[in-house]
């Protein structure tokens, strides 16, 4: 049977669920490793799991976006959103590339540290969706994006899925986020389900703006853009967490 792309772009639906099985990834890893290893330890290893299980696409789509980002001017717009697209291409990492990897990574084993300090329903909670929330921004980045360009794996899926895609995603999240009330409901902190609709809202208009961006730079997303929207949006999930949790009432 052929797959078309209308039925690949359509499984941006199941990325959610990607996510979910990713989080349960790391739930285990930091279970087992935490019978062997100390704590600070635990986190790397968990932070190397995942960078593992998504195969470093998205660090290389950072690095690469990053590296585009800072690709010098001409002058010319049309002119300079070709060279920032040639610089994409190229498979050698700049210094802006490098330094992107090392803060977000630096950034995410800091944050997951930081978290072990607070209740074990925010840290757990926070490493099962660590790997969804993206999940969720990539098919809204998909589905209000444009196409930067016609080749690579971001076109498949770049404005060429429907409202369908995203209102299937939102409901799986919406029920992830709704679970712990019937199993872990002692352990949640007061207003964890604010928190959740106030980080859903955050992140949708900070992919607007990061979309706008992108288009502004580059004239439309591509999949290297998608994998930088994933980086983006972990480290500042990290960052609402432990800022709600440290200052909410």
């Amino acid at each position: 049977m052929a797959i078309h792309e209308a039925d690949i772009a359509k499984s941006s639906s199941f990325f959610v669920l990607v996510g979910l099985l990713q989080g349960m990834l790391l739930l285990a890893t930091d279970y087992m490793a935490g019978r062997v290893f100390h704590p600070d330890l635990v986190t790397g290893i968990v932070l190397l799991i995942y960078v593992l299980s998504n195969g470093g696409f998205h660090l290389d789509g950072l690095a690469d976006t990053f590296d585009a980002i800072a690709a010098k001017s001409d002058g010319n717009p049309d002119a300079d959103r070709q060279k920032r697209l040639s610089v994409l291409k190229d498979p050698a990492t700049g210094p802006a590339g490098v330094t992107a990897i090392f803060f977000s990574l630096g950034l995410k084993y800091l944050s997951l540290n930081s978290l072990t300090n607070f209740l074990p329903f925010t840290y757990y909670s926070s490493l099962l969706l660590l790997p969804v929330i993206p999940k969720w921004t990539m098919v809204i980045s998909m589905y209000h994006g444009n196409r930067a360009r016609e080749d690579g794996l971001g076109s498949l899926f770049i404005h060429k899925i429907g409202w369908q895609e995203v209102a299937f995603a939102t409901m799986i999240l919406s029920l992830l986020f709704a679970l712990p009330q019937l199993f872990f409901s002692d352990y949640m902190p007061d207003k964890q389900y604010i928190f959740y609709v106030v980080l859903l809202v955050t992140m949708y208009f900070l992919c607007r703006v990061w979309i706008l961006f992108f288009h502004k730079r580059f004239g439309g997303l591509t999949g290297d853009m998608l994998g930088a929207v994933s980086e983006m949006t972990e480290v500042t999930f990290l960052l609402m967490v432990i800022l709600w949790s440290r200052f909410s009432i």
